[in-house]
């Protein structure tokens, strides 16, 4: 069993368990629940921002505690200060040591796109995604259906709340309805084997037509890399373990910014 298959059949377990814990009634009394969102779209294409979508992680499966004591509300606000487009928080605790309150805390002190970060199989993610103050989810096409893809996104739509459209390989950019304008991001980082390269993003680029908006996901180090990128037709890029593994996230993400200019 891979990391990924780990990954998904502890998810499983638990989404059932927060159902009865915390069923959609209750998710649906949220004062985040009929807040507006803000749009992922916009704050990409804003000529002002940097495109670079800063995530706030405390481990991964592959590396293990990263910036285990981080304070989502100190990170959030530096990153955002530093000129970042948007915050992603990861909200899976098993494998990435988050929680649902550091995107609460994160929403409560930003006004820009908050992306939820985890691994979404069930409709009732979706509703609690907008239930703690989520802007935009995440859906991975490697372990979803095209059927699934589709019905979470009108969900989520109609919630109010944007799609990332997440894709690794061009088989799985097929179970992407590429018709309508969205926001496609291109993992650089397989998720069986955490192995990671950037030439993912430069190799898929060339079948995502140029009225959606690419993200380019995972192993950005260095700001040429994102140079580069750009070169291919990427609007934004997510950064989490580059800032994360400093003693200051926010530093070292106003630092990169800043070598982009």
């Amino acid at each position: 069993m891979n990391i990924l298959d780990k990954i998904i059949e502890h998810k499983i377990k638990e989404v059932a368990e927060r159902k009865t814990l915390y069923p959609i009634e209750l998710l649906e009394k949220s004062v985040n629940f009929e807040s507006p969102c803000v749009s992922l779209k916009k704050y990409l294409l804003r000529p002002d921002k940097s495109g670079i979508i800063a995530e706030f992680k405390r481990k991964s499966p592959s590396k293990g505690d990263i910036n285990k004591y981080a304070d989502p509300e100190q990170v959030s606000i530096a990153y955002m200060q530093a000129g970042a487009s948007a915050l992603s928080v990861l909200t899976d605790k098993e494998f990435f040591g988050g929680s649902n309150e550091d995107l609460k805390t994160v929403r409560k002190f930003n006004f820009c796109p908050v992306l939820r970060k985890d691994f979404i199989i069930d409709e009732y993610q979706i509703i609690e995604a907008k239930s703690i103050g989520a802007d935009a989810i995440l859906l991975i096409a490697s372990v979803l259906s095209d059927l699934q893809i589709d019905s979470f996104a009108q969900l989520a739509q109609s919630l109010g709340m944007e799609i990332l459209y997440e894709v690794h390989n061009f088989e799985e950019l097929q179970k992407i309805d590429l018709q309508d304008d969205k926001i496609i991001g291109i993992n650089n980082r397989d998720l069986t084997s955490f192995v990671t390269d950037v030439q993912t993003s430069v190799n898929l680029a060339k079948h995502i037509p140029d009225n959606h908006i690419k993200v380019s996901e995972s192993g950005i180090s260095k700001p040429q890399t994102i140079k580069d990128l750009k070169q291919h037709g990427f609007r934004g890029f997510l950064i989490g373990e580059e800032f994360m593994k400093t003693a200051n996230p926010g530093d070292a993400c106003k630092e990169f910014i800043k070598s982009l200019k």
